[in-house]
């Protein structure tokens, strides 16, 4: 079972915004000093508890402190950007660290409609010609298909150009969108987090669909989940608190945080046996590690996925990079 991680920068207790997106470069590092194979950051709009709004600004950052490990977003929300800005800049990325870039893309915004409006955002209805656009200019880019004079951006290069272009995958939260990602012959990762289901029939949605592309000439297909591991189940159980009670917050209606987590377990404690918070617990992989990593290795198996990215959990930074530690050991 091949193990990647997706940061998103959480602003734990005591911590600046500012500081998270410093101790998201300690975990990319401590990911590669432990063996994984991708580390991946997000992006988030306008969400007090996330300092995660600008991948590629992070990846630029990441390349300079890693030399191994695989740097990618998940993902870039490509209706939020011009697609040759984005062609552009992970061609950027990939004369930075050739052969290290991945460039995940998602249809949704990232961000509540106003968030959107403010970004200037398009719809998700503009995702598929945006797609092709930046299909376009990326193998343009890298010599592998050239844009033809009957292209619509014919003339119009994505610079640098250059022997490579990054690996390019689609994050997907259903299996509609999977089966879009295999048509189009790119990776894909289902976010289970997100979707709060089961990866399996996103998983043979998209194999069922791949066709070969420039990009892939056979499929691979992961899936994000989130993952936290301790010396002991009950600590784990413990760190995890502030988690389960900001997911519970927001399915009750409200968006709080609870980086401290004795609030945390207050704020939970009403809540013991509610449907809601049991299904959060069940989309979530918490415990000491021998668990941790079988329950991992067992969604792999089950649902035929090539890679399994934890998301980097934990109320600190220190806690993060033990989970990573005890999940993965060097």
């Amino acid at each position: 079972m091949r193990l990647s991680v997706l940061d998103l920068s959480p602003v734990g207790a005591g911590v600046t915004q500012a500081e998270a997106v410093r101790q998201t470069l300690e975990v990319a590092k401590a990911a590669e000093r432990l063996g994984y194979d991708r580390f991946w950051v997000a992006e988030h709009h306008n969400i007090e508890g996330l300092a995660s709004p600008a991948p590629e600004i992070l990846i630029a950052a990441l390349s300079q402190v890693t030399s191994t490990i695989r740097l990618g977003s998940g993902g870039v929300m490509l209706v939020n950007y011009s697609p040759l800005k984005v062609a552009e800049v992970f061609m950027e990325l990939e004369a930075l660290a050739p052969g290290r870039i991945d460039l995940g893309v998602g249809r949704a915004l990232g961000a509540d409609g106003r968030t959107g409006a403010a970004l200037r955002s398009a719809s998700s209805e503009a995702f598929p010609h945006y797609f092709a656009l930046l299909n376009a200019w990326l193998l343009d880019a890298s010599g592998k298909e050239l844009i033809g004079p009957d292209h619509p951006a014919r003339e119009i290069r994505a610079h640098p150009t250059g022997p490579s272009h990054p690996d390019l995958f689609m994050l997907c939260s259903s299996p509609d969108s999977a089966e879009f990602a295999g048509r189009a012959g790119v990776g894909m990762v289902f976010a289970e987090f997100i979707a709060r289901a089961d990866g399996g029939p996103a998983v043979e949605a998209y194999r069922r669909a791949f066709a070969p592309s420039p990009f892939r000439q056979t499929p691979m297909a992961a899936i994000a989940t989130i993952a936290l591991a301790a010396d002991t189940h009950d600590e784990a159980v413990r760190l995890d608190a502030p988690r389960r009670a900001s997911t519970l917050a927001t399915l009750t209606g409200r968006r709080q945080r609870f980086p401290i987590i004795e609030d945390a377990l207050a704020y939970l404690a009403p809540f013991e046996g509610d449907p809601r918070l049991t299904g959060i617990e069940a989309r979530s992989i918490v415990g000491d590690a021998e668990s941790v990593r079988r329950r991992l290795a067992e969604k792999a198996q089950d649902s035929d996925a090539d890679e399994v990215f934890v998301m980097a959990s934990g109320p600190s930074l220190d806690a993060r990079i033990r989970s990573l530690e005890l999940i993965k050991p060097a």
